[in-house]
């Protein structure tokens, strides 16, 4: 593709707490998932994630102010979320009581305990109350957690077919949001059975349940036609050009995996690549979606597990051994 891609930057004279701030906290979350893995790359997502929390909190402004065109597509409203989230992923990596303490001074200081009905890249606070009940298991963010699943799942619109329904724009990408973070609120406690029901019900019919799957490339009746440029052309070297765009044919380059925007509230839906409100695909609408099937795809596991050490249980008071070993080898394997 023949276009620009310029790189832009935020520094002390051009802040943006925001964008630091989350990046921050992604770095904490990436250093523990390698801890045991790779721990020099670990130190060093740390060691960048406390650089740029620090940054963030002694040059305060919105990144936007700084990246003028990202307010047409991405504006953001205000970065006391992001500083509270970053301090508490600092703290679930680093155990440094100095982190808690910002999170929960900032969660004050910026109202973040108020309900939200969403969250998105613009909006973290309902991801905050859920790290900070899984940090601290107080009831002030167990609460508000619990408010937050609560409200979707009982009062928030839902289609005819049951599908939480928050906006038109992005409209699956809010609802897996959504479910994964109330499986996390599921992970400690709150509603499990309730929460990972809901979270299930509402991947499936993502996923095809309503008889359209929204994910491209999975199941028989998928997105044809995703609004992504690349994915519109034709192999090389047949140009990538307006033409290719305007095609009535489906993308010649099947875009694995990416999830759509999705259906209206009516449950309808256009799989046509300039109905992009039904159709866009972007990195964030596949953030919480993927994260969600991971979740359940753990709980399934957890549940073979458990019915495999059952077995060993049963197996070991009647005295099989051979049964035993060879659940055991699946246990393992699962």
């Amino acid at each position: 593709m023949n276009m620009s891609r310029p790189s832009y930057k935020i520094d002390k004279n051009r802040p943006g707490s925001d964008l630091a701030g989350e990046t921050s906290a992604a770095l904490s979350a990436v250093s523990i998932v390698f801890t045991k893995i790779d721990s020099n790359f670990s130190a060093r997502c740390l060691s960048h994630a406390k650089q740029l929390y620090l940054f963030a909190t002694q040059y305060r402004g919105l990144y936007h102010d700084a990246i003028k065109g990202a307010a047409q597509y991405y504006e953001s409203t205000d970065y006391g979320d992001e500083l509270t989230w970053a301090a508490a992923w600092l703290y679930k990596a680093t155990k440094e009581s100095q982190y808690l303490d910002d999170a929960e001074y900032m969660y004050m200081k910026y109202r973040l305990k108020e309900r939200p009905n969403e969250f998105y890249y613009n909006k973290k606070v309902a991801g905050v109350q859920a790290l900070l009940a899984e940090l601290t298991n107080q009831s002030e963010y167990t609460e508000a957690i619990q408010n937050f699943c609560d409200y979707n799942l009982y009062v928030q619109k839902k289609t005819p077919k049951g599908l939480l329904y928050i906006e038109k724009s992005g409209t699956l990408c809010h609802t897996a949001n959504i479910v994964f973070l109330c499986l996390q609120a599921a992970d400690i406690g709150i509603k499990s059975t309730r929460y990972r029901e809901f979270a299930k019900q509402q991947i499936h019919y993502i996923l095809g349940d309503g008889g359209q799957s929204f994910v491209v490339g999975f199941g028989k009746n998928y997105p044809l036609q995703p609004h992504h440029a690349a994915s519109s052309c034709m192999d090389r070297p047949a140009p990538c050009d307006w033409e290719a765009y305007r095609s009535t044919k489906p993308n010649p380059q099947v875009l694995h995996g990416a999830l759509v925007s999705g259906p209206d509230e009516n449950d309808n839906y256009k799989d046509l690549r300039e109905e992009y409100i039904y159709n866009e695909v972007t990195l964030d609408y596949n953030a919480g979606f993927q994260s969600a099937v991971a979740g359940l795809k753990q709980l399934e596991l957890q549940a073979s597990r458990n019915k495999a050490l059952l077995n060993i249980n049963n197996e070991t008071s009647n005295g099989n051994w051979t049964d035993v070993l060879s659940t055991a080898s699946n246990a393992t394997d699962a």
